[in-house]
């Protein structure tokens, strides 16, 4: 577990762009039990390539005409109780962070795995991003 100083900018990274932290099992349950719209989880990690593509990528993702009804995120090593259970509701995918899963009326519609993020650069993340939310939202 990494201390929550450490940690606190990375976690404003997103919430200062709308995200909502989801911090334990019922937190995670309520996003993702919705049986209508759309919700973007990040699991948001202290890795280098969160550092230097998957945040960014979400910073310029979210100036897009369509968005996601709810833009919430877990973190990967520190909020534990919350990863599990939204990696139950990403399966079949193997846990991965960083990551990115969008769900439409409550099902699992796409899902960015670490190996996507890992060695593309924001900009495309975030072009991707926006096709996947220009299509599901």
């Amino acid at each position: 577990m990494y201390p929550p100083e450490l940690v606190a900018p990375m976690k404003e990274d997103l919430t200062a762009i709308g995200f909502s932290e989801l911090l334990n099992a019922s937190d995670v349950e309520g996003a993702l039990s919705q049986t209508e719209g759309t919700t973007l989880l990040v699991v948001n990690s202290v890795c280098g390539c969160a550092a230097g593509a998957a945040r960014p990528a979400l910073k310029a993702a979210v100036n897009n005409e369509k968005l996601p009804n709810n833009l919430v995120t877990v973190f990967a090593g520190v909020d534990k109780e919350a990863v599990d259970k939204a990696r139950e509701f990403m399966a079949p995918y193997p846990a991965s962070s960083p990551s990115m899963a969008m769900f439409k009326d409550g099902k699992l519609v796409h899902f960015i795995e670490r190996h996507q993020i890992e060695g593309n650069n924001a900009e495309s993340i975030a072009d991707h991003l926006k096709q996947v939310f220009n299509h599901f939202c």
